[in-house]
């Protein structure tokens, strides 16, 4: 089967791996609520094509941090992504280089930042939890400097583990122990049992911990796993980006901001970009969804920093909508997790590349050659009385 959009590679996800994999990346938490309000607001949007528009060459080449990159959507952190096909984070890494997008490395990644940098040197960006013992932190930024990373990403949205019951119900768990039907119904999907137990089995190893979780850690993934979990829920303030701040030197991105007050303090502290993201519907199944926050934060600091957007992203429609409500740059979790998952680095490629032509024909077929032309006037009014607003020559 040739996917041909976000359903089809989560088919083929939803075929290779078993349901204690698959739920972890298709799951939020409580009644998964969010998830369906990130969807809903997103497609509560409708563009306005403007025709007699020369379409004939359309460019979606975007510029972020000074980087010009071939299209407006990268590869959003995702954690434990060798559970779901060893070897994951360095596949996402290098489909991203060869697409030429940024991958952001996740602060519960089963690989390191020196490999990241070593395979996506230019495209690499890694994502910190800040943890309780700072000096932790204070040395993954240190590390992420010296392997020559452009971007560090701090996501502020996880003050404490939320209550994801799909996870709870298979058996995902500190130390990881699966209940008899999970081992069964894994039994099913014998692709992923040989990867799984040729990699050794249990938890994957979360590389860049492993060298803060004591002697002889390197070697024992459920001791790092357990290690991590109880760093990284600290108390973050204010005063802790101060100093992740004032240790990187380069561009500091706070993922997570879905407040205009907490965007201008973001700016008011020296933050260079906001990731505009509730984490995929998977911590506050009551928040709303980035898409509903995004014009209030754009009308905060839209001029003053650069605004990127996750959460709910499916289609190259939906890019396109968050870009005209204010977004500088997209980017994408589940998606290519799903193709990774699939179909290793290949697939991960192709679900980029779904998107990258899904992205342009909307281009085409709304009036808008140029990704840079895309604003609010492609947007429905809300008074469909009011035509006054979209007058845009």
């Amino acid at each position: 089967m040739t996917p041909l959009n976000y359903d089809d590679l989560r088919r083929l996800a939803k075929r290779r791996l078993p349901k204690i994999a698959f739920d972890f990346i298709e799951g939020g938490l409580d009644d998964e609520i969010g998830i369906d309000r990130n969807r809903q607001g997103i497609e509560r949007h409708r563009i306005v094509p403007r025709y007699m528009v020369d379409v004939s060459k359309r460019t979606q080449t975007t510029e972020l941090f000074g980087r010009t990159y071939a299209q407006p959507v990268g590869i959003a952190p995702t954690g434990g992504a060798a559970l779901f096909r060893p070897g994951a984070d360095l596949m996402l890494a290098a489909a991203a280089r060869k697409a030429n997008v940024p991958f952001i490395m996740s602060g519960a990644s089963t690989d390191t930042i020196e490999n990241l940098a070593r395979v996506a040197p230019d495209h690499g960006w890694y994502q910190m939890y800040s943890a309780k013992d700072k000096s932790i932190s204070l040395d993954m930024i240190r590390r992420s400097k010296d392997a020559g990373l452009s971007t560090l990403v701090i996501t502020v949205d996880v003050p404490v583990h939320s209550n994801r019951e799909r996870n709870k119900r298979n058996g995902f768990s500190r130390p990881l122990r699966m209940p008899l039907k999970t081992k069964m119904e894994a039994l099913l999907h014998p692709g992923w049992m040989m990867d799984y137990y040729s990699n050794g089995g249990g938890t994957p190893m979360l590389s860049n911990w492993a060298p803060y979780a004591g002697p002889g850690a390197e070697k024992d993934p459920e001791r790092v796993a357990t290690f991590q979990s109880t760093q990284t829920t600290p108390p973050l303030d204010w005063t802790d980006i101060e100093k992740f701040r004032a240790a990187w030197p380069r561009k500091l991105v706070i993922k997570g901001i879905m407040h205009p007050g907490d965007a201008e303090r973001a700016h008011k502290i020296g933050v260079d970009g906001l990731m505009v993201s509730n984490h995929g519907g998977r911590q506050l199944d009551r928040a709303p969804s980035p898409i509903e926050v995004l014009p209030a934060i754009r009308d905060a600091v839209g001029d003053k920093m650069t605004l990127m957007f996750d959460s709910g992203i499916r289609r190259g429609s939906d890019v396109v909508t968050a870009m005209c409500l204010g977004a500088k740059y997209c980017f994408v979790g589940r998606m290519t997790l799903y193709g990774v998952a699939a179909g290793g680095e290949a697939m991960a490629g192709t679900a980029l590349n779904i998107l990258k032509n899904e992205v342009d024909l909307v281009m085409g077929n709304m009036g808008a050659p140029d990704i840079k032309s895309l604003g609010p006037d492609f947007l429905m009014w809300d008074d469909q009385a009011d035509l006054r607003r979209n007058t845009r020559p």
